[in-house]
């Protein structure tokens, strides 16, 4: 733990259970807006649940933007921002998975940048509000941050302020029951993989870190059930509660070195920001079990198993049936030196408890593949 901390709060508020999504014209009412974007797939849109959230927006919905794709490429951000500023909106809602939600802050954040009144600090309130309807277990919905991939370089960057965060956030459990097993598997070792970063941070906060065990104990339990009996409604709902602690987690501890990879690994490859890493978790944590020996036990013990943590996770990954390995996933060798040389300036690796060398970069990502 850091000498010196501060926890800042943004405010946010979170509506969770079964049969939540029924608070969500309250919720827009409570913002005073009138004109409403909704960020989601097409197949959500057509979904029945799609169809619910047009009715509950009525005559507030303004506008409507499908063009989602996995690890947001550039020009979607525009189309979203272009026709946001043509159809003068006022609300954001995202309903889907990380992409739809870091699709909507990215609107948000330009929309006020544009304006000259881009948020600075926590005192400071969104020119448009976004409220996240996550259907995964991503996490996006919670955090001030997005991820944007240029498609020419395949390099992916982030961007985002206090005021890009969602300020309500809907999470229901039923929305997540037509999620493909896989996709919770994915989703969901990402949601352990926040966890995992927010306790080892170097710049955590006494809060962040009892909060992120607290959501790793809960996915740890939940996540196999939940891809095994994809009916299980208990078991989706504890799942979402693991999910939601992870994201709250990284609101006062920042990433390293394991997310730093996952997202260079994905703009990079293509493959999902899930798959990237549930692969690459297991080598991450060996190379900062050195460095930050009582942490990594830490999540151990909330894993069941305090002496072994990569192992743990291996087990788990294992148990949900997805790929061991990078080359599994369908990364080309050829690319690795690729990946390795672009950490030298990635943000997140950067901030890893244990320095990482372009040299240590590349063990790790041959480790995985």
């Amino acid at each position: 733990m850091p000498p010196l901390w501060t926890h800042t709060a943004l405010a946010q508020q979170m509506v969770f259970g079964p049969g939540a999504l029924e608070h969500l014209p309250a919720l827009v009412k409570a913002t005073g807006t009138r004109q409403a974007l909704l960020v989601t797939t097409a197949g959500r849109l057509a979904s029945a649940e799609g169809a619910q959230v047009e009715a509950m927006l009525g005559r507030g919905l303004a506008s409507t933007f499908t063009d989602v794709a996995p690890h947001v490429p550039v020009p979607l951000v525009r189309q979203a921002v272009l026709q946001a500023r043509r159809d003068g909106i006022e609300l954001v809602i995202s309903f889907g998975g990380g992409s739809c939600a870091d699709l909507a802050k990215a609107v948000c954040f330009f929309l006020e940048q544009e304006a000259g009144m881009g948020g600075a600090s926590h005192l400071d309130r969104p020119l448009v509000p976004h409220i996240s309807i996550p259907t995964t277990y991503s996490g996006a919905e919670l955090t001030p941050f997005f991820g944007m991939t240029d498609p020419a370089t395949g390099q992916k960057q982030g961007a985002g302020g206090p005021t890009s965060a969602p300020i309500s956030v809907i999470y229901d459990p039923r929305l997540t029951v037509s999620m493909p097993p896989r996709v919770a598997a994915e989703t969901g070792m990402n949601a352990l993989a926040h966890c995992v970063e927010a306790v080892w941070s170097p710049h955590r906060t006494p809060e962040a870190e009892a909060i992120a065990l607290a959501g790793a104990r809960l996915i740890s339990g939940a996540l196999p059930t939940v891809v095994g009996a994809p009916e299980d409604i208990e078991a989706r709902t504890a799942m979402l509660e693991g999910a939601c602690l992870a994201g709250r987690s990284l609101l006062n501890a920042s990433m390293g070195v394991h997310h730093g990879l996952a997202q260079i690994v994905g703009g990079r490859s293509g493959i999902s920001h899930g798959l990237a890493n549930a692969v690459l978790l297991t080598h991450t944590i060996r190379y900062n079990a050195d460095a930050v020996p009582a942490e990594v036990a830490q999540v151990g013990a909330a894993l069941g198993v305090q002496a072994d943590t990569a192992g743990a996770v291996d087990r788990l990954r294992i148990a949900l049936g997805l790929p061991a390995t990078l080359s599994e996933a369908g990364v080309a060798e050829t690319d690795l030196p690729v990946m390795a040389r672009l950490t030298q300036s990635n943000a997140n690796v950067a901030r890893n408890p244990r320095p990482v060398s372009e040299v240590e970069a590349l063990g790790i990502l041959q480790a995985a593949w």
